[in-house]
C-alpha cells in the first residue's frame, strides 16, 4: 500500500530525531513546515484529508502553488526558502525510501534573501547589559550569571538551557556542550562568570530543593519554581534587562553569541579557533564574522581618514 502524505511526514520527523539525531527544536520546526504544507494542500489542492492522499500524487506542480501561498500571505523571502528547503528535504528522503520516484521539489528555486550581518553589542553596550540591576527581578543572581555565561561561553540558547551541573568543571572553569548533531566540545569560561555562578549557586540549590526534583536531571540553570529554565524564558529575561539597561529590546540572546565571536576577532583570535569555540561545522559559517569586522573598519575609515 502506497504511503500517504501525513505517515510519510511522521517517518520522516522520526527519521530526523533518531536517525540523524536533530534537536527537539529542530524537529519541531519541521514539523510545523510540514504540516503548513498539509493543511495547504487538504484546503487548497486536494479537498481530501492529508492522511488519505497518496504521497506519489504529489507534484512539482503542488509545491509550487504552495510556495505562492506562501507568498501572498507576506512571509519573507528567509522563511519561503526555508520551507522550501525543508520539502527539499523531505522529499528527498521519501525518494531514498522508495515512497516516490522523483523529488517534486527539486529544482525550485529559493527566493533570495537579503544578506544581512549579524547583530552584535559593542564592548560598551555589553557591559551595560551585564551590569544592569533589575528593581523587578525575582533571582537576580541567576540572571547575571545566565548573561555572563552567555557572553563567556558563546553558546546557543538551546545549549545553555540543556547544561546540568555536571556539565560544568567549577575549578577548571570548563564546560561540556551537546551542540547540534549531538557533537560534544569543552569550553574555557573566565573570570567574571565563573564569579557569577559562584553567586548564583546557592540560590539554585535552595531552589531545587524545595521543587522535590527528578534526580536524573539537574539543570544548570533553574526558573523560580526550580525547574529547568527553557530558551523562551532566558528571551524573556533578557527583555527586560535590556530594557533596564537603556538598550533596543530586539536584540535576542543569540546576539550574545554573535558579540561573543565578533569580540574574539578584534582581539585577535584566528577563525579557524572561533571556529571550534563556537560549534561550527563548517567554516564558512564563521567567516560571517570577518564580514562584521570590515563593516566596523569601514567605519572607522570613513569617520577619521581625510580622504574617506
Amino acid at each position: 500500500m502506497a504511503a500517504s502524505l501525513t505517515s510519510a511526514v511522521t517517518g520522516y520527523l522520526k527519521h530526523l530525531a533518531l536517525d540523524r539525531n536533530c534537536s527537539k527544536e529542530t524537529v519541531r520546526a519541521y514539523h510545523a513546515d510540514l504540516s503548513r504544507f498539509c493543511e495547504f494542500w487538504e484546503k487548497e489542492f486536494a479537498n481530501e484529508p492529508a492522511g488519505r492522499t497518496p504521497l506519489s500524487r504529489i507534484d512539482k506542480l503542488a509545491v509550487r502553488a504552495h510556495v505562492a501561498s506562501l507568498h501572498r500571505a507576506r512571509l519573507s523571502n528567509r522563511s519561503l526558502a526555508r520551507h522550501l528547503s525543508t520539502l527539499r528535504s523531505f522529499f528527498t528522503w521519501a525518494c531514498r525510501e522508495g515512497l516516490v520516484p522523483v523529488n517534486p521539489a527539486r529544482g525550485l528555486p529559493s527566493p533570495r534573501s537579503p544578506r544581512s550581518l549579524p547583530r552584535a553589542l559593542s564592548l560598551a553596550e555589553t557591559n551595560r547589559l551585564l551590569d544592569a540591576e533589575e528593581d523587578s527581578a525575582q533571582f537576580p543572581e541567576r540572571d547575571r550569571a545566565l548573561f555572563e555565561f552567555l557572553y563567556a561561553t558563546g553558546l546557543r540558547v538551546s545549549e545553555l538551557s540543556g547544561l546540568d551541573l555536571d556539565d560544568v568543571d567549577l575549578a577548571g572553569r570548563l564546560v561540556r556542550v551537546a551542540g547540534k548533531g549531538g557533537k560534544e566540545r569543552i569550553l574555557p569560561y573566565g573570570e567574571p562568570a565563573a564569579k557569577a555562578l559562584s553567586a548564583y549557586l546557592p540560590g539554585r540549590s535552595v531552589r531545587r530543593d524545595a521543587a522535590c526534583p527528578d534526580p536524573g536531571s539537574e539543570p544548570l540553570f533553574v526558573n523560580r519554581r526550580g525547574g529547568r529554565l527553557t530558551a523562551r524564558s532566558i528571551a524573556r529575561i533578557l527583555k527586560r534587562r535590556l530594557r533596564e539597561a537603556g538598550l533596543p529590546e530586539k536584540i535576542s540572546p543569540h546576539a550574545l553569541r554573535h558579540t561573543f565571536a565578533t569580540h574574539l576577532l578584534a582581539a585577535g583570535a584566528d577563525l579557524r579557533s572561533i571556529q571550534e569555540l563556537l560549534g561550527h561545522a563548517s567554516l564558512s559559517t564563521t567567516q560571517k564574522y570577518t564580514h562584521l569586522d570590515a563593516a566596523r573598519l569601514l567605519e572607522v575609515y570613513k569617520k577619521t581618514h581625510p580622504k574617506a
